[in-house]
This record gives structure tokens, C-alpha cells and sequence, in this order.
């Protein structure tokens, strides 16, 4: 159980003192998305990551990862080799996130030509 559970801020993210408001910090940052949406495709190595999300510095990456690791969203494996082996994957936790975030991805580049457009008659 959380030590969150038995509170009664829990469910209330439009309270500043709600700890879900951290979590939605970090699930919808543009690189945890990207991050959460390369990882449902599957394991991958850090090198991976980096060159599948165009324009990800290797310290934000580092940083994302980290954060994504410490909800218990991603789970990081290094193997005794070398030089280490680091990969990472999703868990359930994460798959499940994934799930929600791919859906909204899939929304936004489905709406992407009225998103446009709006966007264009506005900036006139």
C-alpha cells in the first residue's frame, strides 16, 4: 500500500498538494511521451533511444529515464559485461501509461491538419 493511500488528497490533482500532480509532471513532459512511446515498441538500449527521438540531448535522456525509473514506470537492466550493457523496458506500470499516451498521440496526429489550420487562420 502507499504511504499516499490513507490520504485524503489522493484522486485530487487540482489540489497543489495532491502527489499526482508530480506524476503528471512527469508522464506528459515531451520526453517522457516520447520516451513511454518508443519503449512500447519494445527493449531498448540507451543509443537506441537517443537515436530514435530526434533532438533528445543525452543528459535530458539520462534525466528522463531516471525519472521514469524512480515512478516505476520504465525498468532499467545492466549486464556484467563489458563494456555494461544497459537496456530498457516498460513496466506493467508503464505499458499501462504507454497505453494512454499512444491513444493521445494517435488523436493528435490524426487531428494534425485541423490542429493546423487553426492554428494558421489564427496567427493572420
Amino acid at each position: 500500500m502507499s504511504i499516499y493511500a490513507s490520504s485524503h488528497l489522493i484522486g485530487q490533482v487540482l489540489s497543489s498538494e495532491c502527489p499526482s500532480r508530480e506524476i503528471l509532471e512527469h508522464l506528459t513532459s515531451k520526453w517522457s511521451v516520447l520516451v513511454l512511446r518508443c519503449l512500447s515498441d519494445g527493449v531498448l538500449r540507451f543509443s537506441e533511444l537517443r537515436n530514435r527521438i530526434e533532438g533528445v540531448s543525452e543528459k535530458m535522456l539520462a534525466q528522463t529515464l531516471k525519472v521514469l525509473e524512480q515512478d516505476g514506470f520504465v525498468l532499467r537492466t545492466v549486464y556484467p559485461e563489458v563494456p555494461p550493457r544497459v537496456e530498457y523496458q516498460l513496466t506493467i506500470l508503464g505499458a499501462q501509461a504507454a497505453e494512454k499516451l499512444n491513444y493521445l498521440i494517435g488523436w493528435i496526429e490524426r487531428s494534425l491538419p485541423d490542429i493546423l489550420e487553426n492554428k494558421q487562420r489564427l496567427a493572420k
